[in-house]
């Protein structure tokens, strides 16, 4: 699996290149690809998901024709700007409170990071 937890179904009835396109929109818009990410080579992606190149690269120019990304030569495809969420003002406080305790523990903000991704990787809380 890609590191972009993007699948193509070939059997299915959306073509592969949409079917790329829509779920990395998606990732855009949901905030896990943020303002000037870095999406994978053409190539690099194509080979992850067993697919010709010509696929993503029509998948990376609808979204570059929809906004979503800019392409540069040597400097790849990213994420363009004006896609972030905006999140709610309690989930900004949470976080302001978690900076703060971290703060406090003396974590920098590599481990403040780090250990943000380690919480989000975890599988959620039984209810």
């Amino acid at each position: 699996m890609n590191p972009l937890s993007v699948q193509v179904d070939t059997a299915g009835p959306v073509p592969p290149y949409e079917q790329v396109r829509a779920q990395l929109a998606d990732l855009i818009r949901a905030g896990h690809l943020a303002e000037n990410d870095r999406l994978p080579p053409v190539r690099q992606l194509a080979a992850d998901l067993g697919l010709a190149t010509g696929t993503v690269a029509r998948a990376y120019r609808e979204l570059e024709s929809a906004g979503l990304v800019h392409s540069r030569r040597g400097a790849g495809t990213r994420v363009a700007p004006g896609h972030a969420p905006v999140p709610e003002p309690a989930l900004t406080q949470a976080a302001r409170t978690y900076v703060t305790r971290a703060r406090a523990l003396g974590a920098d903000d590599t481990e403040l990071l780090a250990a943000l991704r380690i919480a989000l990787a975890a599988p959620p809380p039984r209810q």
